[in-house]
């Protein structure tokens, strides 16, 4: 008890020492003023407060948003503004739309339907999960509920019916399994705006660049890089850890018998799924009847409450939900008035200043592969995307690198990056915990999975998005 209070403490100590180094020892660029600078002081010890975590996330960037308020010269209307920011609102609403597809069991019903129908190998198996979790992708912004709640439980039964378990016997299917289906959904988090819960973070940063995302176009482009990377990484991670079984009919009989189990579809999984399709439809014609995805989630969630299918306990209850409410929306004003205050732009320009004459390719090219690989420190997609794509999107931007390639490989290269280790987004140690997998080849396996990754992503990806115009 004495040592984790002594090691929470140190670390507050740092993140205090890391406000004050910045704010009072560094001299601010020209042109940004006092107030604007301890601000920034404030963000970074922030960001770094997540990494460190003296306090969980929530607390760390209320405190901070409150430091803003109190040294950062922003007012206390202002630095609550962004709770009322409809992107904040439409990551709450997806949660809640996913605490009914979770307690419904309509998402694990979902999951069992591809394993029935693509699981007759070990192969068919990790697709079907694949496949489960982009379904679930489209409007669960929690890859952590996703795979945690739905995939995980399904990956450790199918090993037991094999007699798989830790050890052992680890290596005739769940070693296999757990790595597979882990980078399946480090993948299927940079496909969608609602792949993970920091990517709307993204489509505001670029907004902030005059470059607009929606649901549809994020989905348009990582449609066909992301499809290439699900069929490949399977088959990649089979290469390096084969599993004993390659054939697994009685997965195809386990989600059969599990289905049975749970009967016919019930009434609250009907209107679920009426609901679900109607937002997805809605989100994905948004640009025709120009309806608002943030009001459509919030008219999806209004549905649920209203049929009972989402009871008003299970929104109170819902604690990642708030969490998020509390971190995102803080994190989304400290950010927006760093761009307003020139801060952003004043560190592109320092730095790009050393680069000289180098054309716009080369420092792309080194700055993503820097960015990417960063994430060995990390332990968090929103803490990698706060610390570093605000200032990489900005100096490139000033480089002369086309903004929609910058902006949509900064962001698809955040998730996937999060198959490198595990720790790098809230599934890995969930499925690194259940000890089917060895260290020195979790990590091989992330760092060559990464290799291609980067090999599809700015290959055929960034084709793709030459020939959608984005770039």
């Amino acid at each position: 008890m004495a040592d984790r209070v002594h090691s929470k403490l140190l670390r507050s100590l740092t993140l205090l020492a890391i406000y004050l180094g910045i704010a009072y020892l560094w001299p601010a660029p020209a042109g940004i003023r006092p107030g604007d600078w301890r601000l920034f002081a404030v963000f970074m010890a922030t960001v770094s407060g997540l990494i460190l975590q003296p306090l969980p996330g929530g607390a760390v960037v209320l405190i901070g948003l409150t430091a803003a308020a109190v040294v950062g010269g922003l007012s206390i209307k202002g630095a609550l503004e962004s709770y009322g920011d409809p992107t904040v609102w439409l990551v709450m609403a997806a949660f809640f739309i996913s605490r009914a597809l979770l307690n419904t069991g309509l998402a694990r019903r979902i999951a069992l339907i591809f394993v029935r129908v693509f699981g007759a190998t070990s192969l068919g198996v990790t697709y079907a999960l694949a496949l489960s979790d982009v379904t679930l992708a489209t409007i669960i912004p929690s890859n952590g509920a996703r795979s945690g709640g739905v995939t995980l439980p399904v990956v450790r039964s199918i090993a037991e019916l094999y007699g798989s378990l830790p050890g052992e016997t680890a290596g005739r299917l769940g070693t296999y399994l757990m790595m597979a289906v882990y980078q399946s959904i480090c993948v299927s988090a940079a496909m969608f705006l609602t792949g993970q819960a920091s990517n709307p973070l993204v489509a505001q940063m670029a907004a902030q660049q005059g470059f607009e995302i929606t649901w549809t176009s994020w989905l348009v482009a990582g449609s066909v890089p992301g499809a290439i990377s699900l069929a490949v990484l399977p088959r990649v991670v089979m290469w390096m850890a084969p599993p004993g079984i390659q054939r697994t009919p009685e997965a195809r009989v386990f989600a059969s018998a599990e289905l049975a189990r749970m009967g016919p579809m019930s009434s609250a999984e009907r209107i679920l799924a009426v609901i679900f399709v109607g937002v997805c439809g809605l989100w994905a014609t948004s640009g025709w009847h120009k309806v608002d995805i943030t009001l459509t989630a919030l008219i999806g969630c209004a549905a649920l409450l209203v049929t009972g299918v989402l009871r008003w306990e299970d929104v109170k209850t819902e604690t990642a939900a708030w969490d998020i409410f509390i971190w995102y929306g803080g994190l989304l004003r400290l950010g927006k008035a760093l761009n307003e205050g020139g801060v952003t732009t004043a560190f592109a320009k320092s730095v790009g200043a050393q680069f000289g004459d180098a054309g716009w390719v080369w420092l792309f090219a080194v700055a993503l592969l820097v960015y990417f690989y960063a994430h060995y420190l990390l332990a968090s997609i929103t803490a990698h995307l706060l610390a570093m794509y605000p200032p990489f999107l900005a100096l490139l931007v000033l480089q002369g690198a086309p903004l929609g390639l910058v902006v949509f490989a900064f962001a698809c290269f955040t998730n996937f990056s999060a198959g490198l280790t595990n720790y790098g987004t809230t599934p890995s140690p969930m499925f690194f915990a259940h000890g089917y997998v060895a260290l020195p080849l979790w990590w091989r396996v992330g760092f060559v999975c990464s290799l291609v990754n980067i090999a599809i992503w700015s290959t055929f990806g960034f084709a793709w998005w030459k020939w959608l115009g984005i770039w």
